[in-house]
């Protein structure tokens, strides 16, 4: 019964159109002369991964489709809700944060979000069987100072406080080493080239004079050790021919000689 009123309502609905006179069909003048104040560009995301933000130009769009009074206004924007997992290795005795979300989106307010810890506490894995709850209610987890116990894997998971639906989930692999054990100077262990691709990304002034100074340098010395290693070559294939010519001419002598005593 409940099904064929169902029928008889969506029938009706697609039948009084038809039945209508289109004239009898009005616009409200208030209607004509309304203004929609829709967003008419965006950036992308701020993250590829959880909540981040973008910056949306908002502009009041008239009936005619003129835009008037636009606006920039920031909004909380949702991308895959797995980040994955992040590793770090730090030193005992040194103070150590992670944070579940952005200094951006932090600033829209994280009250309306519930942050939900785990720890895997001396593995990095991303096995959720191995994880027991970590009190934590706040974003973020502080160990100062960071301790080897400290040490395993933590899971982050962010939901709306709303709907309790989950909008990120990020897994911080942490190892804590004691100092004297390990120089973490990562810079004091590059190779030259890896400073360079460094210094490059950093886009420094100085430094791209600097590269490029290094990089010319690179190419005289690539130039002269051609330049060497050609004219090496050629005077080693200079004594080797002369080499040669000294035996033939003596063997020559030898034989000159040999016949001379036979006559």
């Amino acid at each position: 019964m409940k099904n064929s009123l169902v029928l008889a309502v969506f029938l009706w609905a697609l039948w009084l159109p038809l039945v209508l006179p289109m004239d009898k069909v009005t616009i409200p003048a208030a209607l004509k002369s309304a203004v929609v104040k829709v967003a008419v560009n965006s950036t992308p995301c701020s993250v590829t991964c959880g909540l981040g933000v973008r910056l949306e130009e908002l502009c009041e769009i008239t009936p005619a489709g003129e835009r008037k009074n636009c606006t920039t206004h920031t909004s909380s924007c949702l991308t895959n809700w797995i980040c994955g997992l992040l590793h770090f290795t730090i030193p005992a005795g040194k103070p150590f944060q992670i944070s579940c979300l952005t200094s951006d989106v932090m600033g829209l307010g994280s009250q309306a979000y519930k942050y939900t810890w785990r720890l895997a506490q001396g593995l990095v894995t991303t096995n959720d069987v191995l994880f027991n709850p970590f009190r934590n209610p706040s974003p973020d987890v502080r160990l100062s100072p960071a301790k080897e116990s400290d040490a395993g894997t933590y899971r982050c998971d962010v939901q709306m406080r709303k709907t309790f639906k989950v909008i990120k989930r990020v897994y911080f692999g942490v190892r804590v080493i004691q100092s004297d054990l390990v120089d973490l100077n990562f810079q004091k262990s590059l190779t030259w080239e890896q400073k360079l691709t460094a210094n490059k990304e950093k886009g420094n002034t100085e430094s791209n004079t600097w590269e490029e100074a290094k990089e010319q340098q690179l190419l005289w010395q690539e130039l002269l050790y051609e330049c060497l290693v050609g004219v090496g070559s050629g005077v080693i294939a200079g004594v080797l021919v002369s080499v040669a010519v000294y035996f033939v001419q003596k063997k020559l002598r030898r034989r000159a000689v040999e016949n001379q005593t036979e006559l």
